[in-house]
């Protein structure tokens, strides 16, 4: 479970945030990845480089860096969510990435949507076992970049695919143009109130305010999240600023956000948003909350200088 939306200012800002829903134990922190940060590709154990330094928020497990989200310098931004069901990865090969390396192989190496589109199909995407999961955990991934361009990576049966996303909503499965054709059972939602109607000599009269929202579903499935963030994204008022954009997104994701107790897993743990994070891509600046602290706590890419391109640990959230 996850959900991740874009919002853009008035101003031309554009933000990008996603809530963390899992049910795995985690203790995510904050990380700088330098410029030209060496890192070892497990699936072939050749060295790697990264062309440009990214914020981003992860874990590090048996010395490898697992990362959730993030931002570069350039003002790409993406995250990896859960695609239980859908995933299939490609066949080792020496050109492949673990999959739970791909966000920081797309981070490191891509300036905007469209370099993606031309990295993606240079790489085979590898299910790996990771230590969070036990498992090689499906994922798809969600990028954005300073334009508003968005797109989603997806890896399934089909094979291979990079999609435009004009929606800026991604949750998890079934496949994104499932969810996109799914939001057409739901064009008679609306922020206006219903009017009254007669059935028959019966007059019938709206209980109140929100009555244009009853067709909007309530519970915690990927399908229900998605179209619940796109409904909202869509029809808050666009933001004057950062600011007011920062408010919005918060507000929009606490519709979203999954309370402990509201679903249990299989394994009779809860699933639950462990943080919600969002990221003034045009500043690099990250905004986050846990579920234990409702205040939300900052920080910026371009407030270090590190000279060593050497992983920077900045603590948990």
């Amino acid at each position: 479970m996850c959900t991740a939306i874009t919002l853009q200012t008035q101003q031309g800002e554009t933000f990008f945030g996603r809530t963390m829903d899992f049910s795995y134990d985690i203790e995510p922190h904050l990380f700088i990845v330098p410029k030209h940060y060496q890192w070892t590709n497990c699936v072939n154990m050749t060295a790697l480089s990264n062309t440009y330094g990214f914020i981003g928020i992860g874990q590090e497990l048996e010395g490898k860096l697992f990362l959730f989200d993030g931002v570069n310098e350039m003002g790409f931004a993406a995250a990896a969510l859960y695609f239980a069901g859908c995933a299939k990865y490609d066949a080792c090969s020496e050109n492949g990435i673990a999959a739970y390396d791909f966000l920081h192989y797309i981070l490191g190496n891509c300036s905007s949507v469209e370099e993606l589109k031309t990295l993606v199909k240079g790489v085979s995407v590898v299910g790996v076992k990771d230590p969070v999961t036990g498992t090689a955990a499906p994922l798809h991934w969600i990028a954005v970049d300073r334009s508003g361009a968005c797109a989603v990576v997806e890896i399934t049966e089909k094979g291979k695919a990079v999609m435009e996303n004009p929606m800026g909503v991604l949750t998890n499965s079934p496949e994104f143009p499932w969810h996109m054709t799914n939001l057409r059972n739901y064009m008679d939602a609306s922020p206006w109130q219903t009017e009254k109607v007669n059935w028959g000599q019966v007059e019938l009269t709206p209980f109140g305010q929100g009555g244009g929202s009853m067709p909007l579903p309530g519970g915690f499935t990927s399908p229900e999240r998605f179209v619940r963030a796109s409904y909202l994204k869509s029809h808050v008022p666009e933001p004057e600023h950062g600011g007011e954009a920062i408010t919005s997104c918060f507000h929009v994701m606490e519709n979203i956000s999954v309370p402990k107790g509201a679903v249990i897993a299989a394994r009779n743990v809860y699933d639950y948003t462990k943080y919600t994070a969002f990221i003034n891509i045009n500043t690099c600046e990250y905004f986050f909350r846990t579920y234990d602290d409702f205040q939300i706590g900052t920080t910026r890419f371009f407030e270090y200088n590190f000279s060593a391109p050497r992983l920077v640990n900045l603590g948990g959230l």
